[in-house]
């Protein structure tokens, strides 16, 4: 059966906010402490935070399949000319379907008709499901980032970006 891709809506919250807490947790495991993971997921996935993030538009779509919200991406312009993605999950279940390629072809066909011409995405160094996903759909590497999190280790993003 092929899921449904619409706008998220407040009822999804709770979905949204578990797959998001367990792609990311399951992203950087081994990387990054306990302690950092529990703030992090405190603070972007909570179940209330979300709510709010699903009002402010910060989630762009959702895959729903038999009545159940299953993946979830969320992007917006960045620039004049760029879209970036700044969330990404599909429920684990649920991997290797083609969910993940309908979120990002529907949240893709929304930069282009807004007139942008490139796509931009970070992913956590090490993120052995979101890099050759990316690079499939012609993502090129561009650079590497380091940001220092709240509990003072160094997190490494790999930059991407392809023209759509």
């Amino acid at each position: 059966m092929k899921p449904d891709i619409r706008r998220p809506e407040p009822k999804d919250a709770p979905a949204i906010a578990r797959i998001c807490r367990n792609g990311w947790k399951r992203t950087v495991e081994g990387l990054l402490s306990r302690s950092h993971q529990h703030e992090t997921v405190q603070f972007w996935y909570g179940e209330k935070k979300v709510m709010q993030d699903i009002g402010r538009g910060r989630y762009s779509y959702v895959a729903e399949l038999d009545g159940a919200v299953v993946g979830v991406i969320g992007g917006g312009r960045a620039s004049v000319r760029s879209g970036e993605i700044y969330v990404f999950y599909v429920d684990e279940a649920h991997r290797y379907k083609g969910i993940g390629r309908m979120l990002l072809d529907r949240l893709t066909e929304d930069h282009r008709n807004k007139g942008l011409v490139e796509q931009c995405v970070s992913v956590q160094e090490g993120n052995r499901h979101g890099q050759p996903f990316y690079e499939a759909r012609g993502f090129e590497y561009i650079g590497k980032k380091s940001q220092r999190t709240g509990t003072g280790e160094v997190q490494m993003s790999l930059r991407f970006r392809r023209h759509i």
